[in-house]
């Protein structure tokens, strides 16, 4: 084959793997947010946190640093989820009976109810299929994802729970109706 049209078969290809991989992306991102739309819409909560509120649902939490290893977060952004959850009266922390220093994260009795009512987050099915995938497979997303972050000069350090830092505070608490303040 000749060197040029061997070079427009690989900037082809390459065209090509990059519309595979935007398409993939936003179909990601698109479900994430339809996910958090509908829990803001329906329940009043971000998705991020109705995804803290399922992982409760599943166990309580012994400590902030438990929680946010069950959904893959850092500590940090997992503490500000479970705080507006708090002040929402869905969750509660609690001093363990076990251990007098460590802090228990636990359903309300209306974090159980809306956790029951509540469909699966897109968190959630984002993990599951992350699960699903073959340790090779998994490893090489990784590293893909990763070079994809140092070629975009996006900076590491926490990245936080999905559309978290655009969540509710322009939303109707939960139970009431109307515009949010």
């Amino acid at each position: 084959m000749h060197r040029g049209r061997r070079r427009a078969v690989r900037a082809s290809r390459r065209h090509v793997d990059m519309i595979a991989v935007m398409d993939a992306l936003r179909r990601v991102v698109r479900t994430l947010r339809v996910s958090a739309r509908a829990a803001e819409r329906r329940f009043g909560i971000s998705g991020a946190q109705l995804f803290v509120l399922e992982k409760l649902a599943e166990a309580r939490a012994r400590a902030v640093d438990e929680l946010a290893e069950r959904t893959l977060t850092d500590q940090s952004s997992v503490s500000l989820v479970v705080s507006r959850l708090e002040e929402r009266g869905l969750v509660a922390r609690r001093q363990s009976k076990e251990d007098a220093r460590r802090v228990e994260i636990t359903l309300t009795p209306a974090g159980r109810a809306l956790a029951r009512r509540a469909p699966e987050p897109g968190q959630a099915r984002l993990i599951t299929g992350l699960r699903r995938l073959r340790a090779t497979e998994l490893r090489s997303l990784a590293r893909g994802l990763s070079a994809l972050l140092h070629a975009l000069d996006i900076a590491g350090g926490p990245a936080g729970m999905f559309f978290e830092d655009q969540s509710l505070r322009r939303t109707a608490p939960v139970g009431r109706r109307g515009r949010a303040s």
